[in-house]
């Protein structure tokens, strides 16, 4: 027997199926009896906010969807700009592989562990973390990931506020669950003085970050102004052979500009086609953050090492 819903039951379903377009807690809710009219409000809604200055923020919004406007897979975005108080976020609390990129993690944790005992990195974990972020070597990555451990892996992410994030079982690191939101998160840690990472500590890893070899610096750095530095790090991996998962996180300094980029995706048909994604959204925050300066890079050009997986998770997997 079919019976209408009380109309309180029906309000409180039709807001809750909109819950995923994260709408500020502060946004004006449309009457909940018209669910078509949330999710175009939700649509509408611009992801990109600033106290200071609204109104770049409203057109990086604006243009960022426009970017990833009918686009192929699944994409999340986060910006922080720390110059202009601007932040933007679309769907950046959803998971994914975290391939290549966690490797950035692994040298946080790395770093904090140096501290905590009060030493340097020895030559070898040097040589290791220098092989993994600017070579994305697997080997490298694995051999830290065991070195500094779970526990202490685990720790560093609670105090770097990272918590959402999940690491990948066993030995797979390259499984770890990540969100845009989080790896914002780490990248302030990069780039900002504070409690968990010694100056010296952030300088070494910004370092290495802006040392990542030709063929992977692709994505983030796409389309940044001629005098601001890059710092990069990469995550390109095939699930079964196929449903790419292709990420590019950045931050970006110099010319008195302070600002990061995190870009995932994921079941791209290739990974040149994530790329292209990721760059479009590259380009567009560079040029809405600085519009009067010269891009210095186009669109990045596929190579040999591109549809080849980055090796973080074993075939098949």
């Amino acid at each position: 027997m079919s019976e209408r819903l009380p109309r309180t039951l029906f309000a409180t379903l039709a807001a809750g199926a909109v819950l995923s377009t994260a709408i500020p807690a502060n946004a004006v809710q449309p009457n909940a009896a018209h669910p078509s009219a949330v999710r175009s409000t939700a649509a509408a809604a611009n992801p990109c906010k600033s106290a200071a200055h609204p109104a770049i923020a409203r057109k990086l919004g604006t243009r960022i969807r426009k970017a990833l406007s009918g686009r192929t897979g699944t994409e999340s975005v986060a910006v922080y700009d720390r110059k202009r108080g601007i932040r933007c976020a679309i769907a950046s609390g959803r998971r994914y592989d975290s391939a290549s990129v966690v490797k950035a993690t692994i040298l946080g944790a790395l770093l904090r562990q140096a501290a905590d005992q009060h030493r340097s990195l020895t030559s070898v974990e040097k040589s290791q973390a220098h092989k993994m972020i600017t070579q994305s070597d697997n080997d490298a990555a694995s051999a830290l990931w065991r070195s500094v451990g779970r526990t202490r892996m685990q720790r560093f992410l609670n105090r770097a506020g990272m918590t959402h994030t999940v690491l990948g079982s066993g030995g797979y690191w390259g499984l770890t669950q990540i969100t845009a939101q989080d790896e914002i998160a780490l990248l302030s840690r990069f780039t900002k003085r504070n409690a968990l990472l010694p100056d010296k500590s952030r300088a070494y890893a910004l370092g290495l970050m802006n040392k990542v070899i030709p063929s992977q610096r692709w994505g983030t750095p796409a389309g940044r102004p001629s005098g601001v530095t890059w710092h990069v790090k990469n995550g390109w991996l095939p699930r079964h052979d196929r449903y790419w998962r292709v990420h590019s996180i950045g931050t970006f300094d110099g010319h008195g500009e302070d600002y990061m980029i995190v870009v995932l995706t994921q079941d791209t048909p290739s990974m040149a086609y994530g790329v292209s994604t990721i760059e479009r959204v590259a380009r567009t925050v560079h040029q809405g953050l600085n519009p009067r300066m010269r891009s210095m890079t186009g669109q990045s050009i596929p190579d040999g090492t591109w549809e080849k997986s980055d090796g973080s998770v074993p075939a098949g997997l």
